[in-house]
């Protein structure tokens, strides 16, 4: 008996338990707290799609204008060079496989994007992608296609500017890159792998960066960065703010594939404008330098130097002669401002004077031994002066082009540039006959227009440029000017 009321005490517990539980997993399902990972139960949930939630869609501009006003500004650039093959070996020079290519130029294709600033037909572009071409054409959205005159270039900032015969064209108005905040929305258009008048979004991840793929000798890199999907084709296009202004040339991305991975960087709309103004006006750029050999300031460099400061561009050395050293300016000066900005690097000193030319004035704000001091610097080219710097080809009067591979085998050379024509000029009054060849200036290789310019432009005012070359009858030539 006794056990048989323990195991009725017993069963009713059980039971008692067994309902607990039921009832307490009815509460939770009807409070809708409960996860399944199978199909065996499907509760129905209310559901919205997060693109059009209200609070959301809010966050996000409209920049359907700003994309209508674009595509129609930018413009798909294509190019052609011909690219005479090398032979790599004595067998292939004088047997060659059989077929004569190497007697034979073969042109080599090209495509990337521009932008259209003015409605005259002025177009600006990376120098990259026009670089030594010599078939440039430019196909606007319509598909109409016109020839381009290559109107100027500056390796320094990666910009080219074009000139089309036409009239009436829709054109994107400059802004300014220096207004831009961290997270804006902006449009990069273009026309990436061939697609015509490409428009994708993203925001402004960074500003003044520097990636180190300039190459010129005096490599202005303030880049604006963006997550704007940016791929082969779009160089040269345009990076456009919410208002349809442009703001920025898209120039490179940070790649491993050599695709779109996450980032793209574009020229300031701040540089690029200095840039063309000033080869459409003096035909070459005015470049103005401060007289200062610059560092990073940081927390190692402040601790060595025993600084105040973590930021700025530190002061290493100060050129004889300079603005800056008749200023007032001293080595250990930590540069913290130009004209009231803030300087955090040498990228933001850089790219705020790169916007300045020679003559012009600026205000310097330094930290000197934790005092912080202001001094008015005149600015000053690579000459050391303020003269107006002409383009290489107006002040030497000539036009060139490179040697094909008959001359190289003639001459037995491998590099030169050959005088086509000649006008008044440096070259002329030196004595240069045309059809000379250049092969060097001031002892340095030449190869291209390039090279040319860099090596003339660059030489101490006042000093002689030595130019070597052979004439196409086999007589080697010593020619000299001074560079005034």
């Amino acid at each position: 008996m006794k056990n048989l009321k323990s195991l009725i005490k017993y069963l009713s517990v059980a039971f008692t338990t067994s309902l607990l539980t039921i009832l307490g997993v009815f509460t939770i399902i009807s409070n809708k707290q409960v996860a399944h990972t199978d199909y065996t139960y499907k509760q129905p949930v209310p559901t919205q799609l997060s693109s059009f939630s209200s609070s959301t869609a809010q966050q996000y501009p409209n920049l359907t204008n700003a994309a209508e006003k674009s595509v129609h500004a930018v413009v798909h650039i294509t190019t052609q060079k011909e690219m005479t093959h090398q032979p790599q070996s004595l067998f292939d020079l004088f047997y060659g496989n059989g077929s004569g290519s190497y007697n034979q130029p073969q042109v080599q294709q090209a495509s990337g994007s521009g932008v259209i600033i003015s409605s005259d037909g002025y177009i600006v572009t990376n120098n990259h992608v026009i670089d030594d071409a010599d078939n440039i054409k430019v196909i606007f959205e319509e598909n109409k296609t016109f020839d381009a005159k290559l109107v100027g270039t500056d390796p320094n900032t990666d910009i080219a500017i074009l000139k089309v015969e036409a009239e009436g064209l829709p054109y994107l108005e400059w802004g300014d890159a220096q207004k831009l905040k961290l997270g804006e929305w902006v449009l990069a258009v273009g026309n990436p792998f061939s697609l015509n008048s490409t428009v994708t979004a993203g925001i402004v991840s960074a500003k003044s960066r520097s990636i180190g793929i300039m190459s010129g000798q005096m490599a202005l890199e303030s880049f604006i960065q963006t997550d704007a999907a940016v791929n082969p084709g779009n160089s040269g296009g345009a990076l456009v703010n919410q208002s349809g202004q442009l703001v920025g040339i898209n120039t490179a991305i940070a790649s491993r594939t050599g695709s779109y991975s996450g980032y793209s960087f574009a020229v300031p709309s701040t540089i690029a404008k200095k840039v063309v103004g000033d080869i459409l006006k003096y035909g070459a750029v005015q470049r103005a330098i401060l007289g200062v050999q610059i560092r990073d300031n940081n927390s190692q460099l402040a601790e060595e130097e025993d600084l105040d400061i973590t930021y700025g561009a530190y002061v290493a050395r100060v050129t004889d002669g300079s603005g800056a050293e008749k200023a007032g300016i001293e080595s250990g000066d930590i540069i913290i401002a130009v004209n009231e900005r803030a300087i955090k690097n040498t990228t933001q000193l850089r790219e705020q004077v790169g916007q300045y030319s020679p003559g012009n004035t600026v205000t310097v704000k330094i930290n000197r031994d934790g005092d912080e001091k202001e001094f008015t610097v005149e600015l000053q080219n690579l000459k050391g002066n303020t003269n107006i710097i002409k383009a290489t080809n107006d002040f030497l009067g000539a036009k060139f082009k490179p040697l094909n591979i008959n001359q190289q085998r003639k001459f037995s050379i491998q590099y030169g540039l050959q005088v086509t024509s000649l006008s008044d000029g440096k070259l002329k009054n030196a004595g240069i006959k045309k059809g000379f060849i250049i092969t060097s200036v001031n002892n340095y290789a030449v190869s291209s227009v390039k090279e040319l310019q860099d090596l003339v432009m660059n030489t101490p005012t006042n000093k002689q440029v030595l130019i070597e070359g052979v004439y196409p009858n086999g007589e080697w030539a010593y020619h000299i000017f001074k560079n005034n």
